[in-house]
């Protein structure tokens, strides 16, 4: 049965001498591996650009085609929507690799959310349009993103100066008897972060330190509730990136 769907790249590795394994989280599927053919005009560089990190791409393939491994051939991997800035743009290039490794290890075995699927996509669209106020976009993208992945913070048990309890995603009033908790300064953020849309975005005034501890924390709450998330490469890159 022959499916078609947009996608977006999470990431790929050579494969062999003339492939590439190309990671794509798909609309009608999840996340789906493809064994992708170079041509061999391959000074022109091609297919690399077009499985960039969070390339917007369509494919097709045949489900029933599938290879060792659950690996698939597509019929085609073509552009979808190319972008505009964040090719251009060295902190916003930065940020679509850290997010590309980033969901790549937190979607690994999610099933098929075409809501998911689209709020990543739209996120991606308006970062890539936005002129100003971005510097905070990968801290609430990711926070708003935990709502498809079954832990969003449960913001109506908030009150200032409480804890926030990371294993049961709720504050309260006292510490929890274990120790992955946020204290009262930390835990003020998170309604912030949530309430937060693109438009609203750049009223929020975070420095380079409160934004690493923040992004910090974030990648502690999701190796809570994501199994064998291992450490990113990609985070110093972003951390060089932003310091400068």
């Amino acid at each position: 049965m022959l499916t078609k769907s947009r996608a977006i790249v999470l990431g790929t590795l050579k494969y062999g001498d003339n492939s590439l394994l190309a990671t794509l989280l798909t609309e009608e599927e999840g996340c789906v591996s493809f064994v992708v053919k170079i041509p061999k005009q391959r000074r022109s560089g091609g297919t690399y650009r077009l499985l960039q990190p969070l390339a917007l791409v369509e494919t097709e393939w045949d489900m029933k085609d599938a290879k060792r491994d659950s690996l698939f051939y597509p019929r085609y991997v073509r552009m979808e929507t190319p972008y505009l800035d964040i090719p251009l743009s060295a902190s916003k290039t930065a940020v679509a690799l850290f997010l590309s490794e980033f969901l790549l290890k937190a979607l690994r075995g999610e099933p098929p959310s075409a809501d998911m699927f689209n709020y990543i996509r739209n996120s991606l669209l308006w970062y890539d349009t936005a002129r100003e106020g971005t510097a905070n976009f990968h801290l609430v993208f990711l926070m708003h993103l935990s709502r498809f992945l079954g832990f969003f913070p449960n913001l109506e048990t908030y009150h200032r100066g409480w804890y926030f309890d990371m294993e049961n995603s709720t504050f309260q009033p006292i510490p929890p008897a274990h120790s992955h908790f946020l204290h009262p300064a930390d835990a003020s953020y998170l309604p912030l972060l949530l309430r937060l849309t693109p438009s609203s975005m750049k009223t929020i005034a975070l420095s380079g330190q409160e934004r690493s501890r923040l992004l910090a924390l974030i990648i502690e709450y999701y190796r809570l509730h994501v199994a064998d998330f291992p450490e990113l490469k990609s985070l110093d890159v972003l951390h060089e990136v932003f310091s400068q």
